[in-house]
């Protein structure tokens, strides 16, 4: 299973990273574009392609690794009629009663062939509901859920970070109450939503529309039933009100301030906790990682209190609810277009030769070690599978015909180097030679020494030539929560400290990648002999 999990979530990542920019292209050409409104945020067109991209990463990635079976391909097929449904919306927005109508539809096809059902309530776990009438709550569920997500989707990056830290949760939940067939749904759809928020994070370059948003709230509202089905896992059902947190509280909140109001629950509006946040001065980066902290505090709960009684979880829930729901009450009402209060640009300071020095060796030192450590890597792993010596050999092709377009240079060294470095890392964890055994080894004194100068460059440069985005706190989030979680492991390869290996080279990739085009040659070569080390190793070594 430990490589059936790997290479998913490898394989979504890298076919979504890989059709964003082809669909974009295409995007103009098929009207799927978002122009700005008076409810929007941005002020120029932007393609919303995103959506097709990671879901369709998501379903080949399920398709390709995971087993078979009745209940996963039923549960793609509702995926599948949500997507299209959301991509027909994109290009002709459609009215409520269509969208509704697919809403329904791709509900009802996981409740009748999937099985999919909600067949309790919380304080009465031995009453099981019969058919007629777990069906129509668990379509009330789908339905409230698919359009819960579909309206936090207002800030670059919202909507996929929150549902990235909800998958999150859902598959290390499944992971501890060994469920691997909700495994094999969970990690696939990370890694297209890690490919998916590159292009996403403020200032976006592309938005998921409603075909992303709208398949990523029927697939969270399945996923998080199927979690707390009690013939799977003894798990409270009322954690799913954690694991759904900020974009369900968010909902809750506009629809019950719009009744009070006295207008029309369904009728949009700019009042949104984003909006909020945005309204009370908070910039559009500062928004978004509020918000991410705040889901992040949700999902932890979610872990914390999966095993206690209903009464305790419900209560816990009521106060973490009513904290944030406090925002409709106490924040000022949205007015305008702003994007927050942005800070005045610092005063010129002269720099001497000696500072410049000083502020540059860091980033000197990383040029000459990243390539350094990536060519040493390949020859970690005693032994590399055929599998990843032919992906490897399929992607050193596709990288090579894109570095000979100008302007895919950058795109093609990111993916390589992010597909390749995982590969590496991943074999050389789980078979390292004997050499690389153990902690105090050459390769982790090298990671250590890449963190140091990673932090070091940030610090002296990150004013001027640096600038950290909402994804990257959502990385590092995820990297200091990933040791807290006991046994974490796929196989013999523990998740935490190769997840932390990564978090490092990426960034170094992305701090080398900005700062300049001979940097980015050089990374070229290396990314091309980090691959083809990888097909020779695997076909002959």
């Amino acid at each position: 299973m430990s490589a059936s999990l790997f290479f998913s979530f490898v394989g979504s990542l890298l076919i979504c990273m890989a059709l964003i920019p082809a669909l974009t292209a295409s995007a103009w050409r098929f009207q799927f574009v978002d122009v700005p409104r008076d409810r929007r945020i941005h002020t120029a067109p932007i393609a919303k392609v995103g959506g097709i991209a990671f879901a369709v990463g998501t379903i080949a990635a399920v398709l390709v690794w995971a087993p078979k079976d009745h209940m996963i391909l039923a549960s793609l097929l509702g995926g599948v009629v949500i997507l299209l449904f959301g991509i027909w919306d994109d290009c002709v927005e459609l009215g409520p009663r269509t969208k509704f109508g697919g809403q329904i539809l791709a509900a009802a096809i996981v409740i009748a062939f999937a099985g999919v059902k909600v067949t309790s309530i919380p304080f009465f776990d031995e009453q099981t509901f019969p058919l007629w009438v777990a069906a129509p709550i668990t379509l009330l569920v789908i339905v409230g859920m698919t359009n819960a997500v579909n309206l936090a989707d207002g800030l670059d990056g919202l909507a996929g970070g929150l549902s990235l830290l909800s998958f999150a949760g859902i598959a290390y939940l499944a992971y501890q109450a060994n469920d691997t067939t909700l495994m094999l749904l969970m990690v696939p759809v990370l890694g297209s939503l890690l490919g998916f928020l590159r292009f996403n994070t403020y200032p976006a370059r592309v938005f998921m529309g409603d075909s992303g948003s709208q398949f990523l709230g029927h697939y969270l509202a399945v996923a998080a039933i199927i979690l707390v089905d009690p013939a799977r896992a003894p798990y409270s059902p009322l954690i799913v009100l954690f694991l759904w947190g900020i974009p369900l509280l968010d909902t809750l909140g506009v629809m019950g301030q719009r009744l009070l109001e006295g207008r029309s629950p369904f009728v949009g509006d700019r009042n949104h906790i984003h909006h909020k946040l945005l309204a009370m001065g908070l910039t559009h980066r500062q928004a978004v990682t509020g918000i991410y902290m705040t889901q992040g505090l949700s999902i932890g709960c979610a872990y914390l209190l999966c095993w206690q009684t209903d009464v305790v979880v419900l209560l816990a829930y009521l106060l973490f609810a009513g904290v944030v729901l406090s925002l409709f009450v106490f924040a000022p009402r949205s007015q305008s277009m702003t994007t927050g209060a942005t800070m005045p640009p610092p005063k010129a300071v002269r720099e001497t030769s000696s500072t410049a020095a000083l502020r540059a060796w860091p980033l000197q030192a990383l040029k000459w070690l990243v390539p350094l450590f990536l060519i040493v890597c390949v020859a970690i792993p005693r032994e590399v599978p055929s599998d990843a010596g032919l992906i490897a050999a399929g992607l050193l092709a596709v990288v090579l015909g894109m570095l000979a377009i100008a302007k895919g240079r950058i795109l093609a060294v990111r993916i390589g180097l992010y597909i390749g470095s995982t590969f590496i890392m991943y074999y050389g964890e789980l078979a390292p030679r004997g050499l690389m055994q153990g902690l105090l080894t050459p390769l982790n004194i090298g990671f250590v020494l890449l963190a140091v100068l990673v932090v070091l460059t940030i610090r002296l440069n990150g004013n001027d030539r640096f600038q950290t985005t909402p994804l990257d706190y959502l990385i590092v989030f995820l990297a200091l929560m990933l040791p807290f979680l006991p046994d974490l492991t796929i196989g013999n390869v523990h998740v935490s400290l190769l997840t932390a290996k990564l978090i490092v080279l990426f960034f170094s990739f992305e701090l080398l990648l900005q700062v300049s085009q001979a940097t980015v040659a050089r990374l070229g070569w290396i990314t091309s002999w980090m691959l083809a080390g990888l097909a020779v190793r695997a076909s002959w070594l």
